[in-house]
């Protein structure tokens, strides 16, 4: 299987990459967008193609993910201010899933924030534009597209090492996961074609990740 994924020198993406330079089954397409960044990737063996999320077209996107097996969407402004907000996390995620069904690849991966309902979206803080964008860029993903979708919402991301065991559910408390766990869960996410068509929050927990996948 290989992957597309969109954001890969985020933390998460850094870390989903040491993790798939020497998987089995999985490679990698690593877009980003700053040839600065290309080496971290040259040196773990993945293919990189360069590409600005916020400015490049459907038809560009979809070729780089010719020959892809799937898509990650992890992506993010990084709290850059609204315009970049909606152009990246909202429209950029989109355009992704639209340039997905015109490359033919029928697997999507959406990393979303930890909870994105309109409960969410009404609240007044400094987050409020940031979960506007990815509520509505999930609502297009289920609604608007025939994608094989799965829709991960982390908890509180921290940079401590990975523990391997995490706690999935719809409504969990609100809790800290590690980048290197929520890079781990997506590479379960992909080995287990049962994950199709469902979303989870995910956190620090007591069960390994592979069980705790199989289990939703």
């Amino acid at each position: 299987m290989k992957i597309l994924f969109i954001g890969a020198y985020g933390k998460v993406g850094q870390h989903f990459a040491d993790l798939v330079s020497d998987h089995a089954d999985i490679s990698e397409k690593a877009l980003i967008r700053n040839p600065d960044q290309v080496a971290f990737f040259d040196e773990r063996n993945i293919e990189t193609v360069l590409l600005d999320i916020a400015t490049s077209s459907i038809d560009e996107i979809a070729e780089a993910a010719t020959g892809v097996d799937a898509i990650i969407f992890s992506a993010g402004a990084g709290g850059k201010g609204l315009e970049k907000t909606f152009a990246v996390d909202l429209d950029g995620a989109v355009k992704a899933m639209e340039a997905a069904k015109k490359a033919g690849v029928s697997r999507f991966v959406m990393v979303s924030t930890f909870r994105a309902d309109r409960e969410e979206l009404l609240k007044e803080n400094s987050l409020r534009s940031y979960t506007i964008a990815k509520f509505y860029a999930d609502e297009w993903l289920r609604n608007r597209t025939d994608l094989d979708w799965t829709i991960v919402h982390p908890g509180g991301l921290t940079d401590e090492p990975g523990t391997g065991k995490v706690t999935v559910g719809k409504r969990n408390a609100y809790g800290p996961i590690s980048r290197a766990d929520v890079a781990a869960t997506l590479v379960a996410v992909l080995e287990n074609k049962d994950t199709i068509g469902k979303e989870f929050e995910v956190i620090n927990g007591e069960t390994g990740i592979v069980e705790a996948i199989g289990s939703l």
